[in-house]
């Protein structure tokens, strides 16, 4: 990959000249993983967590449709299990499922018992929703459309509670440190703060929470925040990736322009919403059995695919059948979301279109979320642990945010109570004279091209031609040294965007949310 193999490190340093910080588990990134892993670490030692912006501002905040799990007497794991390997597309790894089913359930039981807000119907019984994929009401859900911001919210506390626990806000992980006196061993992170400039975090085990990089594309339902810096610095340290070529693809965002991506839950349609074109037509129930229920990535490209044949800039959501009091009810967050927009959804067909919304594909790791380099685990969007194969179930991610984020934690508990000893080094980076190159509009161009040519619907010559193109402005995007998160995102995004189009080049079949 040439320059992308040759660039180890963002920005030239020497340890002895920064300031260095201890800590036993340093995670990188504050969604469900992260401070899932956080929590159960700080049983055994001191833990430092990183977040890229305020603590509040990640994908699990976001998270609106809610918590998959088989715990209503009408359920079952097995249920469960298979509906995860059907949407899957033949790529999920059984046995990793199988954990994260089987002891899903007893992680929601753990964080209702420490607080979270589940609704509930009038008999006091968890309320269990209807997604996409599934063929049971599995889905817990809080406050209507708001379950990972209840989520978060219990998750914050409880972070913040413990002592010895260290949250760094607005605090940006820019490369790991890879000791290499024996054999090649994370043992931490440079950052970098507003305030303090660079640092060095130095841990015994360092965690990858980071999340996954749907701002590659031009049109995300993601945070701002979601460029891929994990897998950036994953990547440019030695560790394994896998699974690229598969970014699922939501099929209700919000389209109106000016308009940030929103994403509208599937639970929506869950709720008995339909999919409509402008003459009205459900043009779903000829694509599949489960119609506008179908997996994600059917309902993705079935969109694409009308509107290609239509010539319209987007199909609507029709929610009437459920009706405007009921969808207040049920969901308050989008129906206020809504009312901005002067739509009513008991009255108005609402706009949509799909968007990138999760990168299936990450650093590979095992069931007990080691990667392939010592000291460094993955966990949660960021990692590539076999769950979800070549298409995510609904509401599976915040699950196996809590189920892994845990057992990350217990690997960490398991090892050895050992901090390396710090070695002086030196990261060295060529001198360039690129500084005066813009990063915002090489991340506008990124994006574009990822959003029309590595999208819902590939082909092979026009993926080749853009990875071309991608690795030509990289000749000249990684060899400049930036000195501030704008310029350090736009390599990260860089350098994923091109692993991604590498990655669909790679695969001629077509599977899952990767169709050729």
């Amino acid at each position: 990959m040439g320059v992308f193999r040759e660039r180890r490190d963002l920005v030239p340093y020497r340890s002895s000249l920064l300031p260095s910080i201890f800590t036993d588990t340093l995670v990188i990134g504050s969604g469900v993983a992260g401070l899932r892993c956080a929590i159960e670490a700080s049983k055994g030692g001191e833990v430092i967590v990183l977040a890229k912006e305020s603590l509040d501002l990640s994908n699990t905040s976001w998270a609106q449709g809610g918590i998959a799990a088989a715990i209503d007497d009408g359920d079952s794991l097995e249920s469960h299990l298979d509906d995860t390997l059907e949407a899957g597309a033949g790529l999920c790894e059984p046995s990793t499922v199988r954990t994260l089913v089987s002891e899903g359930p007893g992680e929601v039981r753990t964080v209702i018992d420490w607080g979270m807000r589940v609704d509930r119907d009038r008999a006091g019984s968890i309320s269990l929703g209807l997604e996409g994929g599934h063929r049971r009401h599995r889905i817990v859900h809080a406050d209507g459309d708001a379950t990972g911001h209840e989520l978060a919210r219990v998750l914050h506390a409880r972070a913040r509670a413990e002592p010895r626990i260290r949250i760094f806000e607005r605090c940006f992980a820019v490369d790991l440190i890879v000791s290499r006196a024996e054999r090649p061993r994370v043992t931490g992170a440079l950052t970098w703060h507003p305030r303090y400039g660079l640092q060095l975090l130095r841990a015994s085990h360092t965690v990858l929470a980071s999340g996954g990089a749907g701002q590659v594309y031009r049109e995300s339902t993601n945070p701002r925040v979601a460029t891929g810096d994990g897998l950036a610095m994953a990547w440019r340290a030695g560790a394994v990736l896998a699974d690229l070529e598969f970014m699922q693809f939501h099929p209700t965002a919000l389209y109106i322009a000016g308009s940030h991506r929103a994403l509208i839950s599937e639970a929506v349609r869950g709720e008995g919403a339909h999919l409509v074109d402008r003459a009205g037509t459900r043009f779903m129930l000829e694509r599949h059995e489960m119609a506008e229920l179908a997996p994600r990535d059917v309902v993705s490209r079935a969109i694409v695919e009308h509107l290609a044949a239509t010539h319209e800039p987007n199909v609507f959501l029709d929610a009437r059948p459920i009706g405007g009091e009921r969808f207040r009810e049920r969901f308050p967050g989008l129906a206020r979301m809504l009312a901005d927009f002067d739509l009513d959804p008991g009255r108005d067909l609402v706009p949509v279109h799909p968007a990138a919304h999760y990168t299936i594909g990450g650093v590979v790791t095992d069931e007990v979320a080691r990667t392939s380099l010592p000291g460094l685990l993955a966990a949660g969007e960021a990692a590539c642990c076999g769950i979800h194969g070549a298409n995510r179930l609904a509401s599976n991610s915040l699950l196996e945010g809590l189920v892994f984020g845990r057992r990350a934690a217990s690997t960490i508990l398991d090892a050895p109570a050992t901090r390396p000893l710090p070695e002086p080094f030196e990261c060295r980076v060529a001198s360039s004279d690129r500084a005066d190159l813009d990063p915002s509009d090489i991340r506008q161009s990124l994006r574009s091209a990822m959003w029309r040519h590595v999208g819902i619907v590939r082909n092979g010559a026009r993926l080749k031609d853009v990875r071309d193109m991608f690795r030509f402005w990289a000749r000249y995007g990684l060899q400049a040294v930036f000195d501030d998160p704008s310029g350090w995102e736009t390599q990260n995004l860089l350098m994923i965007g091109t692993l991604m189009t590498q990655a669909a080049l790679a695969r001629t079949e077509s599977r899952g949310t990767h169709a050729r």
